[in-house]
Order: C-alpha cells, then sequence, then structure tokens
C-alpha cells in the first residue's frame, strides 16, 4: 500500500514537472499584447517548424553536393572458411584442407569530368537552400498575418462589448428615471414597461457581444494552439487613426513589395534552380572521365606453416624432365627445351598473417572512361523534363509576382475604401450623438415620447458600432499595407 501511494505521488510529481516546462514559455502576464501572441506563435506553429526542418534538409542536401566535389574513398574487407579441395589464395594453388583467408581491401575514385553535372548540382543545391529560408520567411509572415488579424478581431470585440455595456448602462439610468416619474403619475405606464423592454434588448445584446469575444479569444488561442482554458486578454494597442497616412502610390508599395517579400525571392531562387537541374541532367549526355586507384592484400590459414625467403642470390638454373622414351628396349630420359629458375632462398616455417599481409599487397591505379551511346533514352528524357520543369517553374514564379501585385493593388484600394469609410462613421457619430442630446432632453421634458427617444438612442448605437468596425478595419489594413513594405506588425 505504501509503495502504490509513493508510486502515484511521484507520477504526479512528474506530470506537474511536464505540465510547468509546457508553460514555461507562456507570457508571465495573461494580457498578452500583439508582439507577445505573435512571438509565440513562431516559436510553437507547426508550419513554421516543418519549414524549418525543409531548411535543415537543404543544408543537408547542400553539404552532400559540395562533398561530391571530393574523391570517394572505400575500404571493405572479406573473410571465409572453406574446406575440402578449394584454391589457395596466396598461391592460387589447389589445395585440399580447411583454409581460413582474410582479404582487406580500399579503393578511390575521382570524377574528373561528367559534363558538370557536380557543378551544376551543387549550384542548384545552393538555390534550393536559399529558396528554403524564404519559404521559411514566408510562413513566418503568413503566421503573423493570421495571428495579427485575430487579435485585432479581439480587440473589435471588446470595443464592442463596452459599446453595448454603456447602451445598456444609458437605457438602465433612463429606465430608473422614468419609473420614478410613472410613480409620481406624470408619465403613463406603458413608458415604464416600453424602456423595461429595452434593457432586456440591451442585456441581451452584451450577451451576444459577450460571446462574440469569447468566440474570438477562443479562435486566437486556437491559432496559438493554446488550450481553450488558458487564461489570455489582450492588450489594447494605443493607435492614432490619425497616423496611419497612407504616402505612397500603389506601384511604389508593389515596387518595395517585389524586393521585401520572401515568396519572391523564393520563386526567382527555384527558378535559377530549375536552370542549374537542366544543365546537370544535360550533363548525363557527355562521356565521364574518372580516376582510380586501389589497394588489396590477403591471407591464407594455408600457408603459413611455410615460407620462402629470398636471399639475393643468382637463381638455380635446372632442366626438368619430362618423361621416358624407349628405344630399342633402352631407355632414355627427355627433357624440356625450357629451362625453369629457381630463386635463391630458404624456406621456413611461421608464415604469420603479419607477414602475409605485408607481402602480398597489391596495387592499382587508372583512369576510367564511359562513353554513354544508348541507354534507353533515359537520359536524354531526363533532361528534356528538366526542360519542361524549368519552363513550368518559371510560370510559377510569374504567378507569384502577379498575385503580389493583386494583394498589393486590392490592400491599397482596401486602405482608401476604409479610409473614407472610418470618416464618414466619424461624422456619422457626430451627428447621432447631437441627435440623442437633443431627443433626450425632449424626452426628459416630455416633449418627445418612448419611440423617438428610442430610435435615436439606437441609431447612436449602430453609429459607434460602425464607428469602431471602421476603425479597426482601417488600422488592419493599413498594418497589411505595411507589412508589404517590410515594416514589422507592431502597435
Amino acid at each position: 500500500m505504501m509503495k502504490t501511494k509513493l508510486l502515484c505521488f511521484i507520477l504526479l510529481l512528474i506530470t506537474i514537472t511536464v505540465q510547468a516546462q509546457k508553460n514555461n514559455s507562456l507570457p508571465a502576464s495573461n494580457v498578452w499584447s500583439l508582439k507577445q501572441c505573435i512571438d509565440y506563435a513562431l516559436d510553437k506553429n507547426l508550419a513554421i517548424q516543418r519549414a524549418a526542418y525543409n531548411v535543415e534538409l537543404g543544408e543537408i542536401n547542400l553539404r552532400q553536393s559540395k562533398m561530391a566535389l571530393l574523391p570517394t574513398l572505400n575500404a571493405s574487407a572479406n573473410y571465409s572458411y572453406n574446406w575440402g579441395r578449394s584454391i589457395n589464395p596466396v598461391t592460387n594453388q589447389f589445395v585440399n584442407s580447411e583454409i581460413r583467408s582474410f582479404s582487406p581491401n580500399a579503393n578511390a575514385n575521382l570524377t574528373l569530368f561528367n559534363g558538370f553535372r557536380i557543378q551544376n548540382t551543387l549550384k542548384q543545391s545552393q538555390r534550393d537552400f536559399e529558396a528554403s529560408k524564404e519559404d521559411l520567411a514566408k510562413s513566418r509572415n503568413d503566421v503573423s498575418i493570421n495571428i495579427a488579424s485575430f487579435f485585432i478581431n479581439v480587440v473589435f470585440n471588446i470595443e464592442q462589448l463596452e459599446n453595448a455595456k454603456f447602451q445598456l448602462s444609458s437605457t438602465q439610468q433612463q429606465y430608473d428615471r422614468t419609473k420614478k416619474q410613472v410613480d409620481a403619475g406624470a408619465l403613463p405606464k406603458s413608458s415604464e414597461l416600453n424602456l423595461d423592454a429595452q434593457v432586456a434588448t440591451n442585456e441581451l445584446t452584451v450577451i451576444q457581444r459577450e460571446n462574440a469575444l469569447n468566440l474570438a479569444l477562443l479562435q486566437l488561442k486556437q491559432a496559438l494552439q493554446l488550450p481553450a482554458n488558458t487564461p489570455l486578454d489582450v492588450e489594447i494597442p494605443k493607435v492614432e487613426v490619425e497616423d496611419l497616412v497612407l504616402d505612397q502610390s500603389r506601384d511604389e508599395i508593389y515596387t518595395i513589395a517585389r524586393q521585401t517579400m520572401p515568396e519572391i525571392r523564393s520563386a526567382n531562387l527555384k527558378v535559377e534552380s530549375a536552370a542549374y537541374a537542366a544543365k546537370a541532367a544535360k550533363g548525363a549526355l557527355y562521356p565521364r572521365l574518372s580516376l582510380f586507384g586501389s589497394i588489396n592484400t590477403n591471407y591464407s590459414s594455408a600457408s603459413d606453416r611455410m615460407r620462402f625467403i629470398a636471399d639475393g642470390g643468382d637463381p638455380t638454373v635446372t632442366i626438368p624432365q619430362v618423361g621416358i622414351v624407349n628405344v630399342s628396349g633402352i631407355n632414355y630420359d627427355v627433357y624440356s627445351q625450357n629451362p625453369v629458375y629457381i630463386p635463391s632462398g630458404t624456406i621456413v616455417d611461421g608464415y604469420g598473417y603479419r607477414d602475409q599481409l605485408q607481402d602480398n599487397i597489391y596495387r592499382a591505379a587508372g583512369i576510367s572512361l564511359s562513353i554513354p551511346i544508348f541507354n534507353g533514352l533515359q537520359s536524354r528524357s531526363a533532361y528534356q523534363r528538366s526542360v519542361v520543369n524549368k519552363e513550368v517553374v518559371s510560370i510559377s514564379a510569374t504567378e507569384t509576382e502577379n498575385t503580389l501585385r493583386q494583394n498589393v493593388e486590392t490592400a491599397y484600394n482596401d486602405v482608401l475604401a476604409s479610409s473614407k469609410t472610418y470618416t464618414s462613421s466619424i461624422r456619422q457619430v457626430s451627428a447621432r450623438e447631437e441627435a440623442f442630446r437633443m431627443t433626450k432632453q425632449r424626452f426628459d421634458i416630455g416633449a418627445a415620447n418612448y419611440v423617438e427617444y428610442q430610435v435615436a438612442e439606437n441609431d447612436l448605437f449602430g453609429a459607434k458600432s460602425d464607428l469602431v468596425r471602421a476603425k479597426y478595419d482601417l488600422i488592419f489594413k493599413k498594418k497589411i499595407l505595411d507589412f508589404y513594405q517590410g515594416k514589422p506588425l507592431q502597435y
């Protein structure tokens, strides 16, 4: 029982520690600024992590392409055990015994010419690596814009909730005042009932705004990949709309965007990569010239009991007998016409593996030339596919530039439209506030009925809601336009 309790305590302690480590990167305060949200998302977003691994793969491919310029060096070793009639790998003679043999070797190869495939592949890998880094920057930009959009939506719903609460408070005050007048007999009971109904309507509006705010916060948490129960509130940015001045033309902004946006640089790098890939594929159509070298040796247990040691003396010349011929009953010896030269030396016992490996070293070096003549059009087809792929990548690059231009043009027009809407909303709120003020004064003295008062109040509330929407719409769209100019998404 004590062991079970101790085990449960240890598991609980581990769980708390792991959870603390997971939340260690969260800001200390529950109130997050836009910069904190973006920084956290950039650190935790899975798409960014995937793009970062693509950069790492690109770096590995680039390193491999660089190493392809160096000679290759490989080593191997064979060990075998034979019995019965077999060949002694040292003397190359047949023996009938158990043999243990060991043959190490090493070989090297250096490509001298192969149609510049290695050089063009290296340049292709360099462009691919740089393009992967630009793709990572593009992913970071996309996440930043996405987080900024959700953040602004939260701020907008906060403003809308405050506006709804203000209207509820105003209606509640008017209801209390009207109830006193009804109790005093100055106003009919219907005025109190109408205002009571309006209070209930405004309370419903507050609840709807709270639900919209909670949904906006949930969307922001999901974009940050945070659990829904994570405490989170946002810091209201201090931005003066009057500071959002549009001081550059549409074409000037697009020119800057073409130089700063990573997707443009990535597209151009991929076009260059495709061009070098085509050159590398074309290299397979040319002959290949390479330099090779090898070193080998061997050991055999069949030779470890005897060893011939040359002493440097003159060889002994013998004429071997090849047979006997009988002529008239007399045997005559027959000798070979080719003399045999026996080297001068002695045979001793104990020819160990070290001596055999040293004495049996064999070296080789040479030049290899391979000329492609016909291989089922594999090389030719690969080259043609690479040329087609180059054209496809060029079209993709043009599409990327067109998309960027269209996005800049749309963002520019959105800013102009939002600016006009915001200016119109300011004038509308100013007029609605004055109209409500006058209607309220008339209502307080009994010169205006409840319907006129309620219409004026609803018109003012709607105008303020439109102003809040126009304000943050202008702020966000102007920031998007600034983003295309390489400016950070900060407030």
